[in-house]
């Protein structure tokens, strides 16, 4: 059966949604998730639903991906075909081929599974290994501890102060409240939440959006970020305590994140507050071709 490439309109966004949320599994390897697109609506549904690539055969979708850039493709699939040839080597075909409309010519990137058969298809295919990024993983299954600083859940009176937060943590952020207003208008919103950190004197210092993909499926943090003036002074490790108490409060089997694992500050803050690195995972990227 022909497998067929498409972009949603913004009411098939919820059917790519249900889907990332289905495939979601504990133990298996790293992959796009529901909260992978919660964050990017932050631009607005239209925006998201134009940046979705899907993959149907026979009616199904079997892979979902996320275009987080022009040059970033962020892909998973039905577990059930992470080693399916005629799936890989279809994939293959369309992120190869600018015409397709996935990837443009220049110099490209896909994150995928670990596990998929789309990563050996691909180094095959002249891809090769980028930079690697080191995810980690906590068991929600007991209690957390307490994280030691004063939380809140971000609503539309914070929105402001999440936003300068953001920014004061990400260099070149451009995250407003009109920005965080768009993302909790998203569908995936409906299972997250934004948290806000203060220090002593009631100042908002970290921040952190956790996506649940409902009761006994893995949770993500993303983003987490410490304002630049306030860091080394284990807000990191409270803000990132808080993500995983609130995860479990809305029935994550366990909380997820992932970071470059050059960003050893990071991956420090992660391990202090319980989580546990996995194996190392690496995009596969492609130079410039011909269209």
């Amino acid at each position: 059966m022909a497998i067929v490439l498409g972009t949603p309109d913004v009411d098939g966004l919820g059917e790519a949604v249900a889907v990332l949320r289905e495939w979601q599994e504990d133990g298996a390897a790293m992959q796009l998730h529901p909260g992978d697109l919660g964050w990017y609506w932050r631009f607005g549904a239209k925006a998201t639903a134009a940046a979705v690539r899907t993959w149907r055969r026979d009616g199904r979708l079997v892979a979902v991906g996320l275009l987080d850039g022009p040059t970033l493709l962020r892909m998973t699939t039905a577990p059930d075909v992470r080693g399916d040839e005629e799936l890989g080597r279809q994939l293959v075909t369309d992120l190869s081929t600018p015409k397709r409309g996935v990837l443009p010519a220049e110099r490209v990137c896909v994150e995928a599974p670990m596990d998929a058969l789309l990563q050996d298809l691909l180094l095959d295919a002249d891809w090769h290994p980028d930079e690697p990024w080191t995810p980690l993983r906590r068991d929600l299954t007991e209690p957390v501890e307490d994280p030691g600083a004063r939380i809140e859940v971000v609503g539309p009176e914070r929105a402001r102060a999440r936003a300068d937060v953001q920014r004061a943590s990400f260099g070149g952020s451009t995250f407003t409240a009109d920005r965080w207003r768009a993302m909790a208008a998203g569908l995936p919103y409906a299972d997250a939440r934004c948290l806000l950190a203060y220090d002593a004197h009631g100042e908002a210092v970290a921040t952190v959006t956790v996506w649940s993909a409902g009761p006994g499926k893995p949770g993500v943090l993303e983003p987490m970020g410490v304002h630049h003036e306030h860091r080394g002074r284990g807000y990191g490790k409270a803000i990132t305590l808080a993500a995983a108490v609130t995860l479990r409060e809305l029935g994550s089997s366990s909380a997820l994140v992932s970071t470059p694992t050059s960003n050893v500050g990071a991956v420090a803050t992660y391990a202090s507050a319980g989580f546990q690195p996995l194996g190392e995972v690496r995009d596969v990227c492609r130079e410039g071709v011909g269209g």
